[in-house]
């Protein structure tokens, strides 16, 4: 299978760079995959799992947001927050989760609070993931 570059970087890190197999990217028009000799293209990355496939394995990391870009040099994901679920704290984000749920209970009807909803509801997807990939 041919290969392409990918980086995947956050603000405090650079959470990912080097050849892949394929990624696939959680999209907010809706999940794409990349593999290489892919159209060029941009797009905005809502919040969920991103999968990093390389000889067969996968490696699946926790994007909260961003951006990615197809070009000719391959994938790059400019992500608001990218952390591997080695590293995601369960416990915090479960915590973060109830406290997204807390804030709703102040919000005005109208387009904030459907922006809120929409967030939680992708950070409630995700931890069903998380839940459901630790069965597996």
């Amino acid at each position: 299978m041919a290969t392409f570059h990918f980086d995947l970087v956050s603000p405090e890190k650079v959470a990912y760079s080097g050849e892949v197999d394929q990624v696939d990217v959680p999209g907010l028009e809706g999940d794409f995959g990349v593999l290489a000799g892919h159209a060029p293209f941009v797009a905005s990355v809502r919040p969920g799992i991103l999968t990093v496939t390389v000889g067969g394995k996968h490696q699946k990391i926790i994007v909260l947001g961003g951006l990615a870009e197809v070009s000719d040099k391959g994938l790059t994901v400019l992500a608001d927050t990218a952390t591997s679920l080695e590293e995601l704290d369960r416990a915090a984000f479960a915590q973060q989760i109830a406290e997204m749920e807390e804030r709703l209970k102040d919000e005005e009807a109208g387009n904030e609070l459907d922006h809120a909803i929409s967030r939680l509801d992708h950070y409630k997807t995700i931890q069903q993931q998380i839940a459901s990939t630790a069965l597996h």
